[in-house]
């Protein structure tokens, strides 16, 4: 499918928040799918995730995570000055705030005339974090969290001192966690944490590990698998067919 691309300001608590839309294009209605980008908010390689998802049949969000404390739109740089400053603004913004943010994404999706009311969620790396809380919401029928950051040290969000741990089980979809075996982000001990979670909150889950760094997703960085990128988008879709389009 041909995808356009748009965007719109939804309001949060704390402000105008900007928001990409990308459709398909042609007639008829489309399930939802919110994505969450990496710490550098809208980049191009998050806006070939976000067109890839469109072309398949879904109407694509993604949101300034930042949108408190930059400019509507503005990707931060891949060097080293955009990845201190999104770690930065990483624990200065609230836990609430992400969790708004998300309802906000979720009303928009469930208000438009071309969405069939299905959602679901992704994200890459505090995305994948992002994703994962997302699908706390009973709106969300399926979540994918690519090497989700943070879940197992408690410290997305102002303070560093999350929930998620704590919340796995309100989560009431199905959920796909896909990882790098050599991320240094998610080690060992941090997946089995994670895991033994999922398991003991009876949370309807698939678990992944593949021999690959952190951000192995992000076509044009030195660490990107493209060959493991696209197994990781075939199981995406697959999931997203079963429990948003079936």
């Amino acid at each position: 499918m041909l995808v356009t691309q748009e965007h719109v300001d939804l309001d949060t608590p704390t402000g105008a928040m900007r928001t990409f839309v990308f459709t398909p294009v042609g007639g008829g209605t489309y399930p939802g799918v919110i994505l969450f980008s990496e710490i550098f908010q809208m980049t191009t390689p998050i806006a070939r995730i976000a067109t890839n998802i469109a072309a398949e049949g879904y109407i694509v969000t993604v949101c300034d995570i930042y949108h408190e404390f930059e400019a509507p739109g503005a990707a931060l740089s891949y060097e080293q000055s955009g990845v201190d400053r999104g770690n930065f603004l990483k624990t200065e913004k609230t836990l609430i705030g992400y969790d708004d943010d998300a309802r906000a994404c979720i009303k928009y999706l469930k208000g438009l005339d071309n969405c069939t009311g299905k959602i679901g969620s992704c994200g890459v790396c505090i995305g994948g974090h992002l994703s994962f809380r997302c699908a706390m919401n009973p709106d969300i029928s399926a979540a994918v969290c690519f090497y989700a950051t943070d879940i197992h040290k408690r410290s997305l969000g102002k303070g560093m001192n999350d929930d998620s741990l704590d919340r796995f089980g309100d989560l009431s979809g199905e959920m796909l966690m896909i990882w790098g075996k050599e991320d240094p982000h998610v080690p060992q001990e941090g997946r089995d944490l994670i895991y033994k979670q999922l398991l003991a909150d009876g949370v309807d889950f698939t678990w992944h590990e593949f021999h690959a760094q952190h951000a192995f997703m992000r076509d044009g960085a030195p660490r990107h698998d493209p060959a493991l990128a696209k197994i990781c988008y075939q199981l995406m879709f697959e999931m997203f067919q079963r429990k948003l389009i079936n």
